[in-house]
């Protein structure tokens, strides 16, 4: 893979700031995921008709309750999601926090930026515009620019900030693309102090070079939780239930080799599948 300037310079810089070594140990911490009750309206949510057949079969491998319950969501909180994709977990989201919560999404810019990105940005906000019983209350805004939030920093002003950012399988692309520290940067201005940030990724083995996360989608634990130190976050727990022994991380193709993406097409596809899914780790950010 070729290197461009920008991207040298973002490995650069991120081989040139502190990365941590093996994780603390957080298991004695709080789990906001279980120490509360079960969650009628979150399970309600996860079974409604309105999810497609094919999200409904990802449920096993990316456990959407247990993983927004550790996070510590309740239907009354101010919710930002970070660059939402194609809605995986907005269909869930948008539907359990419409009657008592606030929900934002951070997407890409409507203009500017590369085409893809505008496309894609176009194809969610039609997604939105066509079930607005589910999406009507949805404020669907843009990812920061220069370490801070625009339009849905204007929309919680009034509401002091948000209670919980969550962004599921991204960090990678934020680490290619050098804006990683400032996402976190705007994340931490965002929240209320004792608000979390919720973060799943696919998840490097310890000691992982920057520029092979780079290249494979997979980054450490250790660099996840220097960054958002750095970014004035404390780690409070991290979760292992996102995990998957079996992936072994050395796939030629990087994570996209795995389902669902299966890059390689028919190319081993029978072997990805028994992998199943990616290896992730899951972590519970506080702004304190």
């Amino acid at each position: 893979m070729n290197t461009t300037p920008t991207r040298r310079a973002a490995i650069a810089a991120l081989a040139a700031l502190p990365v941590l070594g093996a994780l603390p140990a957080c298991s004695a911490l709080p789990d906001a995921g279980t120490a509360a009750p079960d969650d009628e309206a979150l399970r309600a949510a996860l079974a409604g008709a309105h999810r497609s057949a094919a999200n409904r079969a990802r449920d096993g491998a990316r456990h959407p309750y247990e993983t927004l319950r550790f996070f510590g969501i309740r239907p009354t909180q101010r919710v930002v999601e970070l660059t939402p994709g194609g809605g995986w977990y907005t269909e869930i989201l948008a539907p359990y926090l419409r009657p008592q919560g606030l929900f934002c999404t951070a997407h890409f810019a409507k203009e500017g930026g590369s085409e893809g990105r505008r496309r894609a940005r176009a194809n969610y906000d039609a997604r939105l515009a066509k079930q607005p019983e589910l999406y009507d209350r949805l404020f669907s805004g843009t990812l920061p620019s220069g370490g801070r939030f625009g339009d849905i920093a204007a929309a919680l002003e009034k509401d002091g900030g948000a209670d919980l950012i969550v962004t599921f399988r991204n960090v990678h692309n934020w680490l290619e693309d050098g804006s990683l520290d400032d996402t976190l940067k705007a994340c931490h201005a965002l929240l209320k102090r004792g608000g979390v940030l919720g973060v799943v990724d696919h998840r490097a083995a310890p000691g992982t070079p920057v520029e092979t996360m780079m290249k494979t989608g997979y980054v450490s634990e250790a660099l996840m939780e220097a960054r958002a130190q750095q970014a004035g976050f404390k780690l409070a727990a991290r979760s292992e239930v996102n995990a998957n022994p079996r992936d072994t991380k050395n796939h030629v193709g990087g994570v996209w080799s795995l389902p669902p993406t299966f890059a390689g097409k028919d190319v081993d596809r029978e072997r990805f599948a028994a992998i199943g899914e990616s290896d992730r780790f899951t972590h519970r950010y506080v702004k304190s």
